[in-house]
């Protein structure tokens, strides 16, 4: 059967990218970065704090750690629950013995299930990020823009209730996004997202409903990925970000401050023989002069202060 004369026309295929949302700019040549106090790294800490329903759907697709085994797996879900009855403590701990202010990536029911990781959380100083509602309602395409609303407009006054919080930020399940959702996300006062790993630094991303700022979250170096998907060793990940911290803290000699960020999962670094590869790794990053740990939030607000370009 013949295809139609239509079916390789695409209205966005010309010289440079295919969508309209930032403008494309060089890393090397915007202009200099300088966060509070002189630092030269902005230390950025998201951990993961998630709920697997015991029956979520296979389609369109499964996000990253799904249970995978027949139903009930309570294989599986009991090891992702893992980190919401013990992981979640043995992180905070760390990060209170480091005098670390940090962001938590939050699902939204997370705030109905386990009230007391949330307060935990807050209790702690840490800041709160909508995570989506759970891992079972990823956010693509084929979702009518009131559906994903609905869930976007659920997870965020579960989460700004409970936690006393603006909850200002953003990371989607998965970090899967429909060509909707940044709208949806600004329209529901989503100040800052963290889906798309394509930069170092923050940058502008236009919306229907006004500026929507992307944060760096990496994907290579997140601690699930390097463990579920590589299949590397703990002392693998920790040389990971050894080499991406001093990759980062040479350039800004430079050409200005840059953002370190360490996506954690309370399921993956919050396990017994974990947590000490995430001590090691934490003890280097803080040994270095001019390393700034901060909340997502305050690192964005400190970039919206100085920077004055469009990309």
């Amino acid at each position: 059967m013949p295809m139609p004369d239509d079916y390789l026309k695409y209205p966005a295929r010309h010289y440079g990218m295919d969508h309209d949302r930032y403008e494309w700019s060089d890393l090397f040549k915007r202009e200099p970065i300088v966060w509070p106090n002189g630092a030269k790294i902005a230390l950025s800490i998201v951990t993961h704090v998630q709920h697997f329903p015991l029956d979520m759907p296979s389609k369109p697709f499964k996000a990253p750690g799904a249970l995978s085994m027949p139903y009930p797996d309570f294989r599986y879900y009991t090891n992702r629950d893992y980190g919401n009855r013990v992981g979640i403590f043995r992180v905070l701990r760390l990060l209170s013995e480091k005098g670390l202010r940090t962001s938590f990536a939050i699902n939204g029911i997370i705030a109905q299930r386990y009230p007391a990781v949330l307060k935990a959380v807050v209790a702690g100083g840490h800041e709160v990020i909508a995570h989506g509602l759970d891992m079972g309602k990823v956010h693509h395409s084929g979702l009518e823009p009131e559906a994903e609303d609905q869930i976007v407009s659920e997870a965020l006054a579960l989460l700004r209730k409970e936690s006393g919080q603006s909850v200002e930020g953003w990371l989607s399940p998965g970090r899967a996004q429909g060509f909707n959702t940044p709208d949806i996300l600004a329209q529901n006062g989503v100040r800052f997202c963290l889906d798309w790993a394509n930069d170092d630094l923050p940058y502008r991303m236009s919306t229907a409903n006004g500026e929507l700022l992307a944060m760096p979250m990496a994907y290579e170096t997140d601690d699930r990925v390097v463990a579920d998907e590589y299949f590397q060793s703990e002392a693998d990940w920790v040389q990971q970000v050894k080499d991406r911290f001093d990759v980062l803290y040479r350039e800004t000699a430079d050409y200005g401050g840059r953002v370190m960020s360490l996506p954690l999962h309370s399921w993956v670094s919050g396990m017994p023989y974990r947590v000490e590869y995430l001590r090691e790794a934490l003890d280097y990053m803080l040994s270095h002069d001019g390393v700034w740990a901060a909340p997502v939030g305050e690192i964005a607000a400190a970039f919206v202060g100085q920077d004055s370009s469009a990309a």
